[in-house]
């Protein structure tokens, strides 16, 4: 094996060791605060900074009180983090909503501004079923770290080939974002098969969420191009 590979593995069997870290997932939720703050006015609930504003909040504050790795449960954390994206994913599922009534409607009502809400509502699509996926798999990060045994929600590469990851090999936030953008591209499991029919659900929403955002924002496009 090469020093490379040598060095893979140690970093892997050291996640593995200590539980994964939080601030992945922070960040990437951090991230769609900052897309929702870019949205036009038109597609938000209220005015565009009301939401955003309270959801950093609340996000620095669960980085503040949160540990530095999924390693134990911490009683109040695991729900006060889904408190916070599920806010986040309320804004955005109303601003997908109000984008698709001004997409269709047309006329005036439509315009570049719009099309470019719909790549960033595309993007935050991606980014906050990553985060969905990695808190619904065998029940979060803490509960796969304590009981590594767990029946998976999702069917991952190694898992059925073991002998391509090293020993104890478990999904980290990379292999979620991974499997959320196969999903909202190709609207469909491609190499991560859900497995359980809340995985099933989730991932049948995000194709049917990222199939209506492409397919407006397209259809938009073309229309004012011509």
């Amino acid at each position: 094996m090469s020093e490379r590979k040598h060095l893979e593995a140690a970093v892997v069997r050291a996640r593995i060791e200590r539980g994964d870290p939080y601030w992945p997932a922070q960040l990437t939720v951090a991230v769609v605060i900052a897309l929702n703050l870019a949205l036009p006015e038109r597609v938000t609930a209220g005015p565009s900074w009301l939401v955003p504003s309270v959801a950093g909040a609340l996000l620095v504050a669960l980085v503040v009180i949160a540990p530095a790795r999924a390693a134990q449960h911490v009683r109040g954390i695991r729900h006060f983090a889904l408190v916070v994206i599920g806010l986040v994913s309320v804004a955005s599922l109303t601003s997908l909503a109000l984008l698709v009534h001004y997409l269709v409607n047309g006329g005036t009502a439509g315009g570049r501004a719009l099309i470019l809400a719909g790549v960033a509502l595309w993007a935050t699509n991606v980014l906050l079923f990553a985060v969905w996926y990695w808190e619904l798999d065998r029940g979060g990060p803490v509960a796969r770290f304590r009981a590594p045994d767990t029946l998976p929600d999702f069917l991952f590469p190694q898992m059925d080939s073991p002998q391509h990851a090293p020993p104890g090999w478990r999904p980290g936030f990379v292999d979620y974002l991974y499997l959320s953008l196969t999903n909202a591209t190709a609207f469909s499991p491609t190499d991560t098969m859900p497995l359980t029919p809340t995985a099933k659900a989730v991932m049948a929403l995000q194709s049917v969420s990222a199939l209506l955002t492409i397919a407006l924002v397209v259809s938009r496009a073309v229309n004012i191009l011509g």
